[in-house]
């Protein structure tokens, strides 16, 4: 049996009136995800258990099969393992985005979470100067993937208020800014990034072509190194992951599965679908299980952008599920599930913690006919009466039937 996970990274949303009522998965063209829907189960799942903030990496853990009640510590340190850096026991390690601040009305606003979906080649010289202006035997700074790097300190604040950047887009910093134990020694590393970053040959030339430049970093998702089973040691699958987030590569880490690395993927509407689906089916030959992340309906999402975000679903729909469907056809057995991580509805611009839709489907040998007209969508999801209240119990069912 094969076993295949697809994740359109916050593609679950809210009615829309400029959509006739429709949320993006009702109106957008889904064919493939529609008729996993209709011919195998459909329902909801609570992927972010109370109490928890609803974020990727809270998310994924349970779409995973990990409890975040039990080991979750932040989404710093996942990121980290995706990078291969190793966390002593006294590492504390954050998310580091570059991001792009503005001025309105004699006060700073988060202007761009992502400068303008920087290069990674870009922000990789960025980040390696300010790791040779910031660091030192506490402090190291490196490079990820665009705008999503990781610093991690030693003996570094830990209980202390940090809040995502992509939730505050628009809005004016002075109440997000760090609160807590040590805030200050936080607020003086985000004065001492911007006093480089002014001056920065890429800023200048970002400029120089109307782009929007990296203003300074913003510290969130500290944590430190989880305990976490691998996937081996709890269902005794052997697994890859495939994203372009360095998140998810994180997460597939610490479950003991392989890092596929795809040309061409970036984490928005430009990556490389049909590597990523065409990857996943390659390691199917060896392996037993692929859990495949798709960030861009997620990026529109925090964009604001209703055009983008179902230009984004319609090509994972085609272009990774409706791939990865028929590519299944040369395995005897498999199981397919897709599902959202969670809600950003475009209204917000950010993340919710409602429950979202998922479906899968078992083909290969007796495969079930048609059994009910119904789309991928939330309504649908939310009308079978099917609904987990944890991901470890959807993948239970997922994976035992």
């Amino acid at each position: 049996m094969k076993y295949v996970i697809l994740v359109g990274d916050g593609m679950a949303d809210y009615p829309h009136k400029e959509l006739g009522g429709k949320t993006p998965l009702e109106y957008a063209k889904t064919p493939s995800m529609d008729f996993i829907a209709s011919h195998g189960v459909i329902g909801t799942v609570k992927t972010i258990p109370d109490g928890f903030p609803p974020g990727s990496d809270v998310a994924n853990l349970s779409l995973f099969g990990y409890d975040p009640e039990t080991c979750y510590s932040g989404r710093g340190p996942l990121e980290a393992a995706s990078l291969g850096v190793h966390l002593l026991p006294e590492d504390v390690a954050f998310r580091c985005n570059l991001v792009t601040l503005g001025e309105r009305d004699g006060k700073t606003f988060m202007e761009d979470y992502s400068c303008g979906h920087i290069t990674t080649q870009e922000s990789r010289e960025i980040i390696e100067d300010l790791d040779r202006e910031l660091g030192s035997e506490e402090i190291k700074i490196y490079p990820g993937i665009s705008y999503r790097h990781v610093l991690v300190w030693k003996n570094g604040p830990e209980e202390i208020e940090l809040t995502p950047p992509h939730d505050i887009t628009g809005q004016d910093i002075e109440s997000y800014m760090p609160k807590g134990k040590r805030d200050q020694e936080i607020i003086r590393l985000m004065e001492r990034s911007m006093e480089v970053l002014k001056r920065h040959q890429v800023n200048l030339k970002r400029l120089e072509n109307g782009q929007r430049p990296a203003s300074t970093i913003w510290l969130w998702g500290q944590g430190r190194a989880p305990k976490m089973e691998t996937l081996m040691e709890k269902y005794s699958l052997s697994g890859s992951v495939i994203s372009a987030v360095d998140l998810i590569k994180g997460l597939g880490v610490y479950a003991g599965l392989e890092v596929v690395e795809v040309p061409g993927v970036t984490g928005f509407l430009d990556t490389n679908y049909l590597g990523k689906a065409d990857y996943a089916l390659s390691s199917l030959k060896e392996k037993d299980f692929v859990f495949v992340h798709v960030e861009a309906p997620d990026e529109a999402s925090h964009m604001g952008d209703l055009e983008k975000k179902l230009i984004a679903i319609e090509d994972f729909d085609a272009r990774i599920v409706g791939r990865i469907l028929e590519g299944l056809k040369v395995f005897d057995e498999y199981r397919v599930m897709i599902a959202p991580d969670h809600p950003t509805p475009l209204s917000v611009m950010t993340h919710t913690s409602e429950p979202v839709p998922f479906a899968f489907y078992s083909g290969g040998k007796g495969d079930l006919p048609k059994r009910k007209d119904i789309g991928f969508n939330e309504r649908d999801a939310g009308m079978s009466g099917i609904h987990f209240e944890k991901g470890e119990e959807l993948i239970n069912r997922f994976i035992y039937g």
